[in-house]
């Protein structure tokens, strides 16, 4: 199992947000590229960025923090936030990502993810963020009449690589992983999930490992990692026994 670190990125900083609400934020540090290092140092060999602003958006806003991780982080980045066109796809690739997060675009034009799944085998990501079992778009800002299985089924024969599914209501706000709910979608579709929103501490990832063969790939932490709750290095050797 992978555990990712999260950098989200507001104005530049690395923040996090509470249940997606860009007026919550708390600032973590004005160097992203620093923070890279700090849990490539810690001994991870991913990452999870997301461009917050670009979310809203629509297209890329914090492209030079992103080209800054890039530059200095040695394993594979996984890039989320306002990807909505294949320009931004192909741009992205072209600069080093390893793996791109498509969410908005994923509910309103399938078929346009669809088609960069066949372009990038393997880079795909489809993000499945929830309010209430219901899939939420445009940085979590509307909530869509979609469930996160259906929405998740639409992509099984697409080529994308996994679903990253966010519990909207829990993110940012240390409440613990919502397992459950991650793995009854782990276990209604054939795609391996990535779990994300509430870590609060090592237990959330042994919960998470002990069901890694219902189909759960990774968990994305930020907020945990930010406050000292959760030692990374421990989380990556509890995720990789």
């Amino acid at each position: 199992m992978i555990v990712f670190p999260a950098i989200d990125l507001k104005a530049g900083q690395v923040v996090r947000l509470a249940e997606g609400d860009m007026s919550r934020a708390t600032v973590y540090g004005d160097d992203p590229a620093a923070q890279a290092m700090l849990f490539a140092e810690a001994g991870s060999q991913y990452l999870h960025v997301v461009d917050l602003d670009g979310a809203f958006a629509g297209e890329a806003v914090n492209r030079a923090a992103v080209e800054g991780i890039l530059k200095v982080f040695p394993g594979h980045v996984q890039l989320g936030g306002g990807i909505r066109n294949s320009i931004a796809v192909d741009g992205w690739f072209d600069l080093g990502v390893a793996r791109v997060v498509i969410g908005t675009a994923a509910l309103k034009d399938p078929e346009f993810v669809k088609d960069m799944a066949r372009a990038y085998p393997g880079g795909i990501v489809v993000a499945v963020d929830a309010r209430d079992g219901m899939v939420a778009t445009e940085g979590w800002a509307e909530v869509s009449n979609v469930s996160i299985a259906d929405m998740a089924r639409r992509f099984e024969d697409a080529g994308v690589a996994s679903i990253l599914f966010t519990d909207v209501g829990r993110d940012g706000l240390l409440k613990g992983c919502n397992i459950d709910a991650t793995l009854d979608l782990a276990r209604a579709t054939r795609l391996p999930v990535i779990a994300s929103g509430g870590v609060k501490g090592i237990d959330d990832i042994r919960m998470l490992k002990i069901h890694e063969s219902d189909g759960i790939e990774g968990v994305i932490t930020g907020r945990a990692l930010f406050e000292g709750r959760l030692d990374l290095a421990a989380a990556i050797a509890v995720a990789e026994a």
